[in-house]
């Protein structure tokens, strides 16, 4: 099966204190994969060494089959890496679409030859950046809110929001940290349908960072579990359920059922 990103022992430290310890994974083209972990165990620290955000004090990380250490976050994103944030990180002065539109890598890429001599052009290249903007919000279930300010949204809109923003750059992978947290069960439950329909149907690659036990079991495909910054077990659901080694750095019980 083809690997779409691997991390090979990467680590980092902040003044001494070793956030991520020698970890290593791989995510198989086409795979929804989740990480899980207490808090503190460098789920969002090991998000920001895939996003750019930090770089590594050692290791290697590869993505489509080249090592992108030295990128910086937005040459990621061309690359095909998109995430949403833990903290929700919208422009709450602007609409819901331009939140979208202004994601779009052809929205802020224009030239001033073709604003002056190519207008005919400009503007159908502007309806259809709109227009497939659009389109995304039409998959997250907002195209009825376009005009509406982003912090007038409810919260879980906002979570969909940010996930529309971030398919605006058209990835391959798509890094999820905790999409679920402040949503309902019904909101839980339209998305993970959303995101089966991302893996599926966009055939995009899913990588989520999730403390919804019950959420994470149902939707993934594979789950890699860390604590204290150390990779301590990977696995399907059936086997992280099972798995010594998180029921106690992690899950307490071992009762996945009763987890929200």
């Amino acid at each position: 099966m083809k690997k779409i990103l691997e991390v090979d022992n990467v680590s980092i430290s902040f003044g001494g204190l070793l956030a991520v310890n020698q970890v290593s994974l791989h995510q198989n083209k086409g795979e929804i994969l989740a990480l899980i972990g207490p808090n503190g165990a460098g789920k969002t620290t090991l998000f920001n060494l895939l996003t750019g955000v930090y770089q590594p004090t050692s290791g290697k990380i590869i993505f489509a089959g080249e090592e992108i250490n030295h990128y910086k976050p937005h040459e990621r994103v061309k690359k095909g890496i998109a995430r949403t944030f833990q903290n929700i990180r919208l422009f709450p002065t602007m609409t819901v679409l331009e939140n979208v539109l202004i994601a779009h890598p052809d929205c802020n890429s224009e030239t001033v030859i073709p604003a002056v001599f190519g207008r005919k052009k400009l503007a159908q290249r502007r309806r259809t950046v709109v227009e497939e903007c659009e389109e995304i919000l039409s998959i997250v279930g907002l195209q009825d809110k376009l005009e509406e300010l982003a912090t007038n949204l409810p919260y879980g809109k906002q979570r969909l929001l940010e996930i529309a923003r971030a398919l605006a750059t058209k990835p391959s992978l798509l890094l999820l940290d905790e999409p679920g947290a402040g949503m309902n069960s019904v909101e839980k439950e339209e998305l993970t349908n959303l995101i089966y329909y991302i893996s599926r149907e966009m055939e995009k690659d899913v990588l989520l960072i999730e403390h919804d036990m019950k959420f994470v079991m149902n939707i993934s495909e594979r789950i890699i579990v860390l604590d204290h910054g150390e990779k301590i077990a990977e696995g399907n659901a059936q086997e992280i359920q099972s798995n010594p080694k998180v029921i106690e750095a992690y899950l307490g019980r071992g009762n996945f059922d009763d987890e929200e």
